[in-house]
Parts: structure tokens; sequence; C-alpha cells
């Protein structure tokens, strides 16, 4: 390996680091849904996984046609632009649904009085939910759609920084350092999803919200819909 490799490398690795840290797409919808759905620790860290290795296979495959086809990097930019933008607007769907649903779970979960009279002057009031009954079933079918609503979106998502460190090896003809650039790249970037996710989840693991528990999934969809919005409009 010459020493532009190992220049390259660093590069790479670094960029997957900070391109990683500094995008709260990367990790905030798992932590955020992990809480609202209850989510045990092998089904959050298996979700993150897996969406990150579809975040970062897709620009890999970008980035190996564009190369194999001769595409500018430009161009190739361009399209990882678009995608982002489509990446952006889902999260920011989703989110906002997720969002609209929770609320509505909420006021449906609202415990209320009623009010009965019977005969002989014999009369009552008890307190109930509407939210009880079937909540198990429709729970459950959140649970297992969430994550591959998740993976959908994250494999439309790019990785703006590896289209050109992937570009500088094979212009020179090098194709197996472009396969070991971009396996330290994806290496780092999903490595820094996982443990960001796994520090998080285990610091709110005994987080009581008291009041707010029954707004969970109502905040986990407000938050986001706005980590779509800063990757939209802030560039995140």
């Amino acid at each position: 390996m010459t020493e532009k490799f190992w220049i390259l490398a660093f590069t790479a690795a670094n960029l997957g680091f900070f391109h990683t840290l500094f995008g709260p797409d990367h990790y905030l919808p798992f932590i955020v849904m992990a809480k609202a759905g209850d989510w045990s620790r092998k089904k959050t860290l298996l979700s993150t996984f897996l969406c990150g290795l579809g975040h970062v296979l897709s620009s890999i495959v970008l980035g190996f046609v564009g190369i194999g086809f001769g595409i500018m990097v430009a161009k190739l930019e361009l399209i990882e632009e678009y995608r982002g933008s489509i990446a952006a607007w889902l999260l920011i769907a989703f989110g906002f649904f997720y969002m609209i649903w929770g609320i509505k779970k909420a006021v449906r979960g609202k415990k209320h009085t009623h009010f009965h009279s019977h005969a002989h002057d014999h009369s009552h009031n008890h307190e109930h939910s509407h939210n009880i009954e079937h909540a198990h079933v429709h729970n459950e079918n959140n649970k297992n759609m969430t994550p591959w609503i998740l993976f959908t979106i994250f494999v439309f998502g790019p990785c703006e920084p590896l289209i050109p460190i992937l570009m500088y090896p094979a212009a020179e003809g090098h194709i197996s350092e472009v396969f070991l650039v971009a396996g330290i790249f994806g290496a780092v970037t999903i490595s820094t999803m996982l443990t960001i996710v796994l520090l998080t989840i285990t610091g709110i693991s005994s987080l009581k919200l008291n009041f707010l528990e029954k707004y969970t999934h109502a905040l986990a969809g407000a938050a986001i819909c706005a980590s779509g919005l800063a990757i939209k409009f802030l560039g995140l």
C-alpha cells in the first residue's frame, strides 16, 4: 500500500465518523423509536445496523456504477443530492404522520369519567379508556413495520463524502484500493451509528417521562420530522 492510500484511508475513516456524528438522522430515529416502541436492545441495534448497511451500500453501488461507466464526479454528486432530497422528505413525512398518529393515540388513551344512574336511586361513576381493546395488535403491527420504513428511507439516503474519495484511487487504476476505502468508510459509519445508539438507549433506559409517557410516540415522530427538516433546510 502506498502512502497516498493510507492518507486516503485515514480521510475515509474521518469522513465516515464526522459525517455520522453531525448527521442526527443517522441515529436519532432509532433512539426515539426504541424508546417510544419499547424495542429490545437487540432489535434496536439490528435495525440500526441494517439501515446503516443499506445507507452505505446504496452509495457504494452508485460509486461503482459511476466508475464502470465513466460518469463524472459532478454528475454522481448531483444524483446523490437528489437522493438526499428524497430521503429528507420521506423522513419529514414519516415523522409528521407518526407524530399525528401518536397524538391521536394519546388522546384516545386519555381516561375520562362516565356517570351511570340505575333504578332504586343507585348511581355511580367510573373511569376508563377507549384505547385499551386490541391495543396490543395494532402496536405489534407498528413495531414490525417501522424498521422497514426506516430501512427504505435510509437506502435513499446518500453518503455524500464517499463518492469523491472512491473516484481518486479509481482514477489511478487501483481498484483494490477502491474496495478498501469503501469498506473503511462503511465500517466506521455503521460502527459510529451503533455506538451512539447503544450509549444513548443505555443512558435513557431508566428515564421516566411521567405524564409525558403517553406522548412518547408523538414526541418520537416530532423528533424524526425535525431531523428530516434539519437535513433539508440546514444541510446537516
